[in-house]
């Protein structure tokens, strides 16, 4: 199974939704608290090609977005061919 990768900050409405479809979808995921680590941020933010929103989300190395992408994608049924 592929290695799932969201960056978060606490209280981020977005990140809970995003986590909440992965445990829906029964995907487990790895959260990365960025909120207290500024180098983090930055790392973060040059791998997601210069967003600073969370959260970010990676499926292996490839960038999926943040939330709203990634429901996108599990909407129009693209999701599935990451995670195999």
């Amino acid at each position: 199974m592929p290695k799932v990768v969201i960056y978060v900050t606490p209280n981020c409405p977005y990140c809970v939704r995003a986590k909440a479809l992965f445990d829906k979808l029964g995907v487990s995921y790895t959260g990365i608290d960025i909120s207290t680590d500024d180098a983090l941020r930055q790392e973060v933010t040059k791998r997601s090609g210069g967003r600073t929103s969370v959260p970010q989300i990676f499926i292996d190395e490839t960038h999926i977005g943040g939330s709203d992408d990634l429901y996108a994608l599990h909407k129009a049924g693209n999701l599935q061919k990451y995670l195999i």
